[in-house]
């Protein structure tokens, strides 16, 4: 899938019309990417995202939640913090 808006930082949506809330820990992550980024949206085993979107050029990978829902309480403060 390829990038169709990413106005707002910790918002990406992607060409088939799907919104993803980036964790905020993973920001950085999305800044090299470019409107022709190729990104798959696989499931997450993870505590705290549903979701992670893998850019398939480098394998790099943020954990995402759809843009409707919130991030679980204290599970964001406690994985920002390393625990």
């Amino acid at each position: 899938m390829k990038i169709r808006a990413h106005a707002e930082s910790h918002v990406v949506e992607l060409d088939d019309g799907s919104q993803w809330q980036i964790f905020p820990g993973d920001l950085a992550t999305t800044l090299s990417w470019k409107p022709e980024t190729d990104l798959r949206l696989e499931p997450s085993g993870d505590r705290v995202s549903s979701h992670v979107l893998v850019n398939a050029a480098d394998g790099s990978r943020v954990r995402v939640i759809a843009a409707s829902e919130t991030w679980p309480d204290g599970e964001v403060k406690k994985v920002l913090k390393g625990g």
